[in-house]
């Protein structure tokens, strides 16, 4: 697969339409000089994501929330639950968004979603950051 322009991905807004009471507008912080430590490209490519693309400047910038492509809805993910012995009605994740669903090679939906992007509504005081090990996940065979 060659390198993809942006407006040839479509990230669906289906939480963000199914859900509304649950999801609130939000972008990503911004990064002066993101750059790529490692690419999963058996994802990429189930995903319908070209790998070559996701390496270039333009495919860096969508994986930090920059460069959405048009239509996208980013969202901040709010939830309710049970925190410190007590019901709180509205949670939510205070470092992490929604950039909205793609559908894979299989045709299954799929979720673009950015944990350390900068603080959401949800951040209670945090820097919305995360370091980069715990971040990640390494699947051995």
């Amino acid at each position: 697969m060659d390198v993809a322009p942006a407006s040839s991905i479509t990230l669906g807004t289906t939480f963000a339409d199914e859900l509304p009471e649950l999801a609130v507008g939000w972008r990503a912080a911004e990064f002066p000089e993101p750059r790529l430590l490692l690419l999963n490209e058996a994802l990429a490519v189930d995903m319908g994501l070209a790998p070559a693309w996701l390496r270039a400047r333009e495919g860096v910038q969508l994986m930090v929330g920059g460069g959405v492509p048009d239509g996208a809805t980013p969202v901040a993910q709010a939830y309710a639950g049970h925190q410190f012995g007590g019901y709180v009605p509205r949670l939510g994740d205070g470092r992490a968004i929604l950039l909205g669903e793609v559908t894979d090679t299989e045709g299954r939906q799929r979720d673009l979603h950015l944990k350390g992007s900068g603080r959401t509504p949800f951040a209670r005081g945090g820097d919305g950051l995360a370091a980069v090990g715990p971040m990640l996940r390494v699947h051995r065979e």
